[in-house]
């Protein structure tokens, strides 16, 4: 709904660890010319301190491996055992739309990987339907939406257009698996292959779950090669920084989607 929407954009800034710091230390910056002046020094020190934490250490590969390895990655073999699948879904986000349309060109994110993996698969499976999830999660109206960049950058790439499902309304994760189950009302014994981010993937499925709508996982665009990174610092502190940052957000978005009953679980898995 609408008000979940805003909710979530404008909780969104305080989703990001690096955010939630930044405005603790600016505030005890203010403290120190005020008589709180040893409560401002503490909120400077404990705010570096963490920064330095979450930028450094290995604590952003933690909470993004265990969110990668809800869902390990497709077995190439899975085909030959069950069938083609009759549909592939790709999850929005991989698209930059303002971007696309300020420059009339087709500008992606560092979440790609899902459009190059959904083109291949398309192109092995030309049977299958593929469908693009994906509008616009601005809060400030825009035209531009994922889906139409998307069919640029797929028909660029070989796909036709023919073969092509596109849904440009959603603006969220749970919006993308209920417009899509409308759009493609799949039938009993059908096999969709859901396209998205690894760490993004339990709450992808989660959401299609709670549409009715089963799906199966091909994550891709991995951020961390395993557990093993689980004990690997970061040696830029803006590197360490956006993966907490990125990591910390799917948490705390799995939680809120499990809470207003927007997801199958807490933590989906297989």
């Amino acid at each position: 709904c609408l008000m979940f929407f805003v909710l979530s954009k404008t909780a969104g800034f305080f989703a990001l660890p690096s955010n939630v710091l930044m405005v603790l230390a600016l505030v005890g910056v203010a403290l120190l010319a005020t008589r709180r002046r040893r409560l401002g020094l503490g909120l400077v020190v404990v705010s570096v301190v963490l920064l330095a934490v979450a930028g450094y250490s290995p604590l952003g590969n933690i909470l993004m491996s265990s969110l990668e390895e809800r869902f390990p990655p497709n077995d190439p073999t899975w085909n030959a055992a069950q069938g083609a699948p009759d549909g592939i879904i790709v999850l929005g986000g991989a698209i930059a739309p303002e971007m696309s349309a300020a420059r009339g060109t087709v500008e992606v994110t560092e979440a790609a990987d899902r459009m190059i993996a959904a083109a291949a698969l398309a192109r092995q499976y030309p049977q299958a339907r593929s469908v693009f999830s994906g509008g616009n999660n601005s809060l400030v109206e825009n035209e531009a939406t994922e889906a139409q960049v998307a069919e640029r950058l797929f028909v660029s790439l070989g796909l036709p257009r023919e073969r092509l499902l596109l849904e440009g309304g959603s603006r969220n994760t749970a919006e993308n698996a209920t417009f899509t189950r409308a759009l493609v009302q799949p039938k009993p014994g059908e096999r969709w292959l859901l396209v998205t981010s690894a760490y993004h993937m339990p709450r992808a499925v989660g959401c299609f779950r709670k549409a009715g709508f089963p799906v199966e996982a091909y994550p891709v665009d991995w951020r961390t090669g395993g557990p093993q990174d689980a004990t690997v610092p970061f040696n830029q502190l803006a590197a360490g920084l956006a993966r907490t940052d990125a990591a910390a957000r799917e948490w705390i978005g799995l939680v809120a989607y499990w809470v207003s009953g927007r997801t199958s679980a807490l933590l989906p898995s297989p």
